[in-house]
Formats: C-alpha cells, sequence, structure tokens
C-alpha cells in the first residue's frame, strides 16, 4: 500500500512536467518556423581568383592612314575616267581628266599678262625702255660733249682776261654756259639713276606678283585637270562619271592605302585620364561577328570636345588590315585595357555597395549577412577586385531573390 501510494503521488507531477517540455517545443519549433519564414532568399557568390582587365568600351571611326581626295580645281565637266570605285591602281597611274579647254585659255592670258609685267619690271630696273635707254645715253654723250666745250671756252677766256684780250663779262659768260651745261649733265645722270620714285617702283613690283600669282594659278588648274595616282591604293570613292559637270571644290574621288588603318575612338571625358600610349585596344564591327582586331594606343588625347552629345577625347590607334575588311568611314565597337591583373581576388560587381564613398560587401555567414569593409582596386563592366576585407572562397550577397532590401543583419536563405 505504501508502494501504491508514492506511484499515485509521484504520477501528476511527471505528467506536469512532459507537458511542460512539449509547450516548450512547440513555442521553439514556432519560432523556428517563424524565423525561417522572415529569412530573405538571395542570390550569392564566391570571392574567387582570376584575371581581370579594367576596360574602356566606347565606339570609333575607321579612317585611312595615307588617303588622297581629288577636288575639280575649277567648273567644267569630266571628260574621261579611267578607274571603277574599289580598284587598286599604282603611283602614277592616270585616274580622271576634266575638259581643261577654258584652264588653257586663261593660262595663255596669265602668261601674256605675265610677260608684260616682267618687261615693265625690267624697265624699271634698267631705267625705262630700250629706245627711252639709247636716247638718254646719246643725250649723256652729248651733254658731256657741251660741258667739255664749255669748259675749254672759260679756260681760254681766263688767259685772255690775264693777257687783257678779254672783259669780264665775257668771263662771266663762259662760267655760266658751263654751269648750263653742267646742271644738264647732271639732270640726264640722275634720270639714269632714279628716273622712277620709289611708289611707282613698288606699284611695277606689285603687278609683277599679281602676274605671277594669276599664271600660277591657272597652272596648278591645269595640273589638277589630270589627276593621278600619288601612290598605290584602292579607289573606295569616285561620285563622278563621264561627262558630268562638276563646281569648284567638288569631290572627283578618294584614294588610299587600307593594308593600313587608323581607328579614330571617342573617350568619354571622365575616362580621358586613364588612357596611355602602349594600351591595348580592341575592335569589333558588327558587319564581320565574331572578329576582333587589334593593336595599340599610340595618341592620347590632348584637348576634351563636343562630338553629339558627349564630351570625348580622342585617341588613334593604327591597325593591319591587310584582307581589307575594315572599309573607310565605318563605325565600329572598341574596347581599350587600361590595366590588367592575372591572379587577383574578385567577386560580381553587384557585390560591391557603397556607403559614403566607401566599398564594402555583405558576407553570408550562417544564415545571416555581415558587413565586411572592402578596398577595391581595378574594376569592368562585370568584375571588381577586392585587395582586403574577404578571403578565397567566402560567400557574399549579390541581391534579394524578391526585391527586399540587404543589410548587416538580414536573415537570410538560399
Amino acid at each position: 500500500m505504501p508502494l501504491n501510494g508514492n506511484s499515485s503521488a509521484h504520477k501528476p507531477k511527471r505528467w506536469w512536467v512532459t507537458g511542460l517540455a512539449i509547450a516548450a517545443a512547440v513555442v521553439l519549433l514556432a519560432a523556428f518556423v517563424t524565423r525561417r519564414d522572415d529569412a530573405v532568399p538571395i542570390r550569392t557568390a564566391t570571392v574567387e581568383r582570376g584575371p581581370i582587365r579594367s576596360l574602356i568600351s566606347t565606339n570609333g571611326k575607321i579612317e585611312p592612314v595615307q588617303n588622297f581626295e581629288a577636288h575639280a580645281p575649277a567648273a567644267t565637266t569630266v571628260q574621261r575616267v579611267f578607274v571603277k570605285e574599289g580598284e587598286f591602281v599604282k603611283q602614277g597611274t592616270l585616274l580622271v581628266v576634266l575638259d581643261d579647254a577654258d584652264a588653257r585659255a586663261q593660262a595663255a592670258r596669265a602668261q601674256t599678262q605675265l610677260k608684260a609685267a616682267l618687261a615693265e619690271v625690267a624697265a624699271v630696273e634698267r631705267g625705262g625702255t630700250q629706245e627711252e635707254v639709247l636716247n638718254l645715253d646719246a643725250a649723256m654723250v652729248k651733254a658731256r660733249t657741251d660741258r667739255d666745250t664749255a669748259q675749254r671756252n672759260l679756260d681760254a677766256f681766263k688767259r685772255l682776261q690775264q693777257q687783257g684780250s678779254a672783259s669780264e663779262g665775257e668771263v662771266r659768260a663762259a662760267q655760266d654756259a658751263l654751269a648750263q651745261t653742267e646742271a644738264q649733265l647732271n639732270l640726264l645722270k640722275q634720270k639714269q639713276t632714279k628716273r622712277y620714285s620709289n611708289p611707282e617702283m613698288a606699284r611695277v613690283q606689285a603687278q609683277r606678283q599679281e602676274a605671277q600669282a594669276t599664271y600660277d594659278a591657272a597652272q596648278e588648274v591645269l595640273a589638277k585637270s589630270n589627276v593621278r595616282a600619288p601612290f598605290e591604293g584602292i579607289v573606295y570613292s569616285l561620285p563622278v562619271k563621264q561627262g558630268m559637270f562638276v563646281s569648284s571644290g567638288d569631290l572627283l574621288l578618294q584614294l588610299a592605302d587600307l593594308r593600313k588603318v587608323q581607328v579614330r575612338a571617342f573617350v568619354d571625358e571622365p575616362d580621358v585620364a586613364k588612357l596611355s600610349p602602349g594600351n591595348p585596344l580592341e575592335i569589333t564591327w558588327d558587319a564581320v561577328p565574331g572578329r576582333v582586331w587589334r593593336g595599340t594606343v599610340n595618341s592620347i588625347p590632348s584637348v576634351v570636345k563636343l562630338h553629339g552629345s558627349r564630351n570625348v577625347g580622342e585617341t588613334t590607334c593604327i591597325l593591319e588590315n591587310k584582307d581589307l575588311k575594315l572599309l573607310p568611314n565605318i563605325n565600329v565597337g572598341v574596347t581599350i585595357v587600361t590595366a590588367e591583373r592575372d591572379n587577383a581576388l574578385v567577386v560580381p560587381r553587384e557585390a560591391v555597395r557603397m556607403d559614403d564613398s566607401k566599398p564594402y560587401v555583405l558576407q553570408v555567414v550562417g544564415h545571416e549577412l555581415k558587413r565586411r569593409d572592402v578596398e577595391t582596386a581595378l574594376s569592368n563592366l562585370t568584375q571588381v577586385e577586392v585587395k582586403s576585407g574577404v578571403a578565397l572562397k567566402d560567400m557574399v550577397a549579390i541581391g534579394s531573390s524578391n526585391g527586399k532590401p540587404l543589410s548587416d543583419g538580414t536573415q537570410v536563405k538560399f
């Protein structure tokens, strides 16, 4: 009986303990389920080692390195066209001939004007025309003879005056005659050396220069009426046809050696300071999918200017184009490698966040996010190099799957 009595006394107590434990378990389970339901689903990435390149992606235009353009020197008609667009020609090949009848007539008139101007200059330099020079020389001979005669007469009258055979008046008359002949001789000498004033000589020289310029211009028109290839290359533009009228300055053809071309890349102002000569450069063209042309930057911008709606600096690169695929004036895609590293710690660009210009990541620790301030280096459109703050194989959050914001301490699930 006592034994049974003890058993009865302890039975309610055991049930009470058991009930309390079950209740605690239910509460814990409910809290866990609630906590799990509140966890934010996320997308993650792992810190890895690998190569990274800092890139500038932009656009550019292909230009010939060695280019020749022929323009009509005057309004005329195209007499002959000897080539076709896309044809390869050698140096010196006759390409286009223009009607030069008017140019020849103008050149002849200009030559006549030039000869007349040169003759006038020669006359000024000699002191007059040939006839004027001969007449002046004859006058000089007569004036010297008259002066010498007047001098002899004066000497004779002076001797006679000393002998008392000539009067003082006769001596004075002989002196006046000598003075007149000397004045005439001096006048003729001045005509020989100073016939033309400085303004007159300047006018004649100006006429000569004008006539020379007119003649040179006429000769240039004649020369440009027969277009020859200055070097071997491809006629890549030929907008004229035989018999076509062209105005002065109209484009006749464009010729270039396309075995090497230049790409002119337009780099946005914030990226200009990243450029250095020798930066690797890659070119793509939508018309040739999968093809990449490679070169290096050979000039960096010296000025930033407006290009459309962008402020850009222009950089250039010479490319080999032996198969002639790249054509002048086409638009291409340009990728410039400003820096690269082979064995860097990298994370996806979306994993790096900014707080007051300080970069950080949210590392996944268990089912919770922990903020880790990081030091970054190179970056591109998809990756960022992390120099400190996380380690290899660490897991970091990229973003939530349901659009909820992520922060330090956020509970997450995968």
